[in-house]
């Protein structure tokens, strides 16, 4: 089984984890973890996704930010090494946005990404 880390090679801000903490609790989901990943998809090669669960994978790396279980499965986390996950709110909305070094090249649309 993993161990937890506390040197993270991904993060969360502040802003990050109290939206993902509102968002839990507006969806009843209180005391899961949040589930951070890459899938194969979109037009550029790969795409971020985020979801609760209450299952904690063997294989699965966990962070903890403020009382937040956050947990990587070991493909993701090489994709996402380095990566800033914040909230930001702007004039065209809110969101989270992943700030990811490793990325090369994004799609017009910002939903998919190739490293």
């Amino acid at each position: 089984m993993s161990d937890t880390h506390t040197t993270p090679s991904i993060s969360l801000t502040q802003a990050a984890v109290e939206f993902v903490k509102r968002s839990r609790a507006k969806e009843g989901k209180e005391g899961q973890a949040l589930r951070v990943g890459v899938k194969a998809g979109g037009c550029s090669g790969f795409s971020y996704f985020l979801g609760f669960t209450a299952e904690r994978k063997a294989s699965d790396t966990v962070f903890e930010y403020d009382g937040l279980a956050v947990y990587v499965d070991p493909r993701s986390l090489e994709v996402l090494a380095g990566t800033e996950i914040d909230y930001q709110r702007g004039l065209l909305g809110a969101g989270i946005q992943f700030k990811n070094p490793r990325v090369k090249k994004s799609c017009g649309c910002g939903e998919s990404f190739t490293i």
